[in-house]
């Protein structure tokens, strides 16, 4: 005869299995993504995989915080991602200040900033001190050698425009870094602030009508989100136009110099990853890139009707024919 009680004895214990899995189930932690632009964007891609690449894919909330473009939103986005106790806060570009004024004590990464110490961010890269750590980009740094490109890219140019939203925290400094390398190339600067998308067509007008013989395009918030744009106006306007970032040259841009910015996502996620397992951003350095890329479009070159000089081909990482 079967004994039930042995049936019933095996059928609770079956049954409790899963709790105990579940009692044992590491817990979720969170991370908050604070993004001046949009959800979607390839950066917050780029991060996420990242993150899930490291092992952490299955035990972490992402909170998506995009601001769609509107800088006066991110201040309260911020606010939402310190309200909802994430663990840590990864911010990218013009993100970053909003992030540090919501919080001194929620960890925060910066994916990529373009002088933190500069401006005022961070105590020093080496000891950042506080909540804040990441990367920088290096934007005003590599002010001076962007617009020595972009001179001496097809001929000597004596009238350079700088398109840059004045309203971005990076913007003042690189301004200055690029007022000051003018002066010393002996080009003329026209500057061109614009804060919106709908004031792109009259700022190409300008520097067409101004006599402008190329254009530098701070690579701030405002130029990523609107690059479709900025690269459409370009060629219309037959403007020759050097980027910050290779995804303008990659998208038919005309040329780019500077970091690799989906290195930089990259390595963000694994100081988000150490954060997590326990380390204090103040021990964390802020980093900065050491290989900066050239990257020429000679198709969009030769539709503009420009000959790429040989010396400046030869200094090019990568050249899109």
């Amino acid at each position: 005869m079967i004994d039930r009680r042995v049936i019933l004895t095996g059928l609770a214990t079956t049954a409790y299995v899963p709790r105990i899995f579940a009692q044992t189930k590491a817990p979720t932690q969170s991370v908050g993504v604070l993004n001046y632009a949009t959800a979607d964007d390839v950066r917050v891609r780029q991060f996420r995989e990242a993150v899930e690449a490291l092992g952490e894919g299955k035990t972490v909330q992402f909170r998506l915080r995009p601001a769609n473009g509107n800088l006066e939103r991110l201040p309260d986005l911020a606010a939402e991602l310190v309200a909802a106790k994430v663990d840590v806060i990864i911010a990218l570009g013009p993100a970053t200040w909003a992030a540090k004024r919501a919080t001194t004590v929620v960890p925060i990464v910066i994916a990529f900033s373009g002088d933190p110490v500069g401006d005022g961010m961070v105590a020093s890269l080496a000891r950042p001190g506080g909540n804040i750590t990441g990367f920088s980009y290096m934007s005003s740094d590599l002010a001076a050698k962007r617009l020595e490109l972009l001179s001496s890219a097809f001929s000597r140019s004596a009238r350079i425009g700088v398109l840059y939203n004045p309203n971005e925290p990076a913007t003042r400094r690189e301004l200055a870094e690029t007022e000051a390398a003018s002066n010393k190339l002996g080009v003329s600067l026209l500057a061109i602030p614009v804060r919106q998308l709908a004031e792109l067509e009259q700022a190409f007008q300008t520097a067409v009508a101004d006599k402008a013989d190329g254009l530098l395009v701070f690579t701030h918030g405002f130029a990523v989100l609107n690059r479709s744009r900025i690269i459409e106006l370009a060629d219309r306007h037959r403007v020759p136009v050097l980027y910050g970032w290779r995804d303008f040259v990659d998208e038919g841009g005309l040329m780019s110099y500077g970091p690799n910015i989906g290195s930089l996502v990259r390595s963000a996620a694994i100081y988000v990853d150490r954060i997590l397992k326990g380390a204090k951003p103040a021990d964390l350095p802020i980093q900065q890139p050491t290989k900066f890329e050239l990257v020429i479009n000679l198709k969009t070159a030769k539709a503009l009707g420009l000959t790429v000089s040989q010396l400046l081909l030869a200094q090019a990482d990568e050249v899109i024919e």
